[in-house]
Order: C-alpha cells, then sequence, then structure tokens
C-alpha cells in the first residue's frame, strides 16, 4: 500500500469526532479514482480494525459506486446507541441489514443471486448512523467522498425481521416518535428492492479479492433519507407490519 492512502486514510479516521467540518484532503493524498478511494478503505481497516458490515447501493452512474466498510466497533445493539453528534443532532438513516451466517470468500466468478441468499442469516430493522464530515463548501469531490465512506459512522442493528417480509419491502410506513418529535415517511427503497443492491455488492466486491465473513451486516439504502433526531430522549421507531423498538441516542 503505498504511502498516499495510508495517510489519506489516517486523515479521514482523525475527522471522526465531533464538530468537524473539514476541507478537501490535501492534493498530494487526495483519490483520484475509484481505485484510490477502495484502496483507502482497505487502509483503513487496517489501521482501525476488521469490518463488523458494509454499506452499498446500485452503482448510480457510470464510474461511480457507493459501497463502504463499516468499522466492527461502530456496530451496536441494544437499548442505546452513541454516536458523534452533527450539528448538534443524532442523525439516522432507517434501513434493512442482512447479516451473513456463512463466509463468502473472494471469487473472481463472483456468486450467484442464490448462493448470496443463501449465505445470508437473519435480516434486521437497522440504523445507519451518519455524519457529515466535510464541510458543505469544501468541494470535496465524489472520489474523496467514497473514501470517507459516504458520511457513515456506524450502524445499529435492531429487532429481527421475517425474512420473506424483508425480501418484499420495496415499501416500508416508517414512524418515529420522541417527546416532541413526531415523523411519519411513506419510505421507499431507492433501489426498489433492499436485496437488489446486496447481490450487486457482493458479487462487485468478491471479483476484486474482498472476502466477507459470516456475522458482518451489510445495508443496503435509507427507506427515508436522513432524519434528524434528538439525544437522550427514548426514542419509537416502528416499520408497519415488519417491527418496533425503542432506542436513546447517546452522544460519545
Amino acid at each position: 500500500m503505498s504511502m498516499p492512502f495510508e495517510k489519506a486514510a489516517k486523515e479521514l479516521l482523525n475527522r471522526r469526532k465531533a464538530g468537524v467540518k473539514a476541507p478537501q484532503l490535501p492534493e498530494d493524498i487526495r483519490p483520484k479514482s475509484l481505485d484510490d478511494a477502495l484502496a483507502i478503505h482497505q487502509e483503513m481497516l487496517k489501521q482501525k480494525g476488521d469490518a463488523g458490515g458494509w454499506k452499498c447501493l446500485l452503482p448510480p452512474s457510470e464510474g461511480q459506486i457507493i459501497a463502504a466498510p463499516i468499522f466492527m466497533d461502530s456496530v451496536q445493539r441494544g437499548e442505546t446507541v452513541s454516536l458523534i453528534e452533527d450539528n448538534s443532532m443524532a442523525r439516522i438513516e432507517p434501513e434493512i441489514a442482512f447479516v451473513l451466517e456463512k463466509d463468502l470468500p473472494a471469487n473472481t466468478e463472483g456468486y450467484s443471486n442464490e448462493e448470496i441468499d443463501a449465505a445470508i442469516g437473519n435480516c434486521h430493522m437497522a440504523l445507519e448512523l451518519m455524519q457529515a464530515r466535510f464541510d458543505a463548501e469544501s468541494g470535496a469531490t465524489f472520489y474523496e467522498k467514497l473514501a470517507d465512506c459516504m458520511v457513515n459512522q456506524g450502524l445499529f442493528i435492531g429487532p429481527e425481521i421475517e425474512r420473506e417480509l424483508a425480501y418484499k419491502a420495496s415499501e416500508i410506513f416508517i414512524d418515529i416518535e420522541q417527546e416532541g418529535l413526531s415523523i411519519t415517511k411513506e419510505g421507499k427503497h431507492p433501489n426498489e428492492l433492499p436485496q437488489n443492491p446486496l447481490h450487486w455488492f457482493i458479487n462487485y466486491m468478491t471479483k476484486r479479492g474482498q472476502s466477507f465473513k459470516a456475522g458482518e451486516a451489510i445495508i443496503t439504502g435509507s427507506y427515508a433519507g436522513i432524519v434528524e433526531v434528538d439525544f437522550d430522549l427514548e426514542t419509537t421507531i416502528s416499520y408497519k407490519g415488519l417491527g418496533e423498538y425503542k432506542v436513546t441516542f447517546k452522544r460519545k
């Protein structure tokens, strides 16, 4: 791994703290291509630790992808979730997580949809935890944002969802309730069905040499975009017909 990737990874990891609205990366360590951005991900994993999960979407356009690791120490479960505030708020995205129960080793031939589905164990309600670390006026390029894991700061895994229902969940009515706050979203998956990005992502990454391990959770797109909620209040999150849970957000 060349030195610029090591330096870029260290700089991006150092920005994962409250109050950060950073400029572009210095020119000498700035990713200039898809391969550069994904190489920085690998260096971040070396410096930070194993992946506990991944985020992905179907590619938005030619030469662009949405794919990034979620670090093991940022994957959470339970009744509270700790996250870095962003503009004084907890920023979340309601998603579905697919948790692997079998390894999917790197494979130049990729995997069929059926093989990928067979490797999935449980499906869960989930929240992607968000933090925009680049200043809005920074001029950061797509490849810089990709290298920075596309605003991800972690993942919360909630209750299990019946697998058959998760695979049919193109639309979900989502209710988020806090004291003084009530949000209802007629949620739609950005890629029609949540497993569509999963199938693409596993194929794309395993052909590139990435292996996936049992226990890793993969999220595939928000049903409601970014939702801002308050800290230190019990929050009820409901996916109509799929499940409900309560969680309290705490500042890191």
